[in-house]
């Protein structure tokens, strides 16, 4: 889909090189090893948030890395409800749990018992949430490439999610995507217009530590695939001898 990204001056987080120009620009290699250091030790946290404040500038600067996403047509189709407040969070975990259960009584005995060990969420033990969601009316009706592919806002919602969750794991944070919940529910609870779709509740503060390992793969859940099963060359199912 074609994209274009949405400009604007992001500042350099505190204390990074080059922040209050005493130190000089990073190489290309320090870059690169940055991005990718980043990119890896990101996790999807559970049981590891401390509670502690989040900043004021920090979250400032996560929500506008998230806003910098891509988006078909420069729609920028998204929205980012901050939710501090214990009494809705509480409120969500106990829906949250609820369809756990209803999930868990859809499993055999083996997988039951498995995800019996896992933590789907830290909706109270993180700092705050935040609900991102997606609104197809934004820049409707002309959108700019999405007339063949409907979806395409939706996956512009999913850029700005990742772009939120790299730059909190750079600001040393921890991210949660909860997705154990009904839409309709959710919408009401935040007040959220009909038309507009709460796509995640991410919970997000400073963590103790980052797993080396993702939660789901520590548990037995399932593994990594190998890079090389879902890499196809010219037409799908194709590879080249091993």
């Amino acid at each position: 889909m074609p994209v274009q990204p949405n400009h604007q001056t992001v500042p350099t987080p505190a204390g990074a090189p080059g922040a209050n120009g005493e130190h000089g620009p990073l190489g290309a290699q320090d870059v690169l090893g940055a991005f990718y250091e980043v990119l890896h030790r990101r996790r999807d946290v559970r049981a590891e948030f401390t509670g502690g404040e989040v900043p004021t500038e920090v979250l400032r600067r996560v929500l506008a890395a998230a806003h910098a996403a891509p988006s078909v047509g420069l729609s920028q189709p998204w929205d980012f409800l901050v939710v501090r407040d214990e009494a809705t969070r509480r409120a969500f975990r106990e829906h949250v749990q609820a369809e756990r259960s209803v999930f868990a009584a859809q499993l055999d005995s083996t997988q039951a018992e498995t995800f019996s060990r896992i933590k789907i969420e830290g909706i109270l033990e993180s700092s705050l949430a935040v609900v991102v969601t997606y609104d197809p009316d934004r820049g409707s009706p002309a959108v700019l490439g999405r007339h063949a592919i409907a979806d395409a806002g939706l996956y512009s919602v999913c850029l700005a999610i990742q772009n939120l969750w790299l730059a909190a794991t750079a600001e040393g944070l921890g991210v949660g995507w909860v997705s154990f919940y009904r839409e309709d529910f959710l919408r009401r609870l935040l007040a959220i217009p009909g038309r507009v779709r709460p796509v995640a509740w991410l919970c997000l503060g400073p963590v103790r530590h980052l797993h080396q390992t993702p939660d789901l793969e520590r548990h037995g859940w399932r593994k990594r695939m190998p890079l090389d099963d879902v890499v196809h060359y010219e037409r799908y199912g194709q590879r080249p001898s091993r």
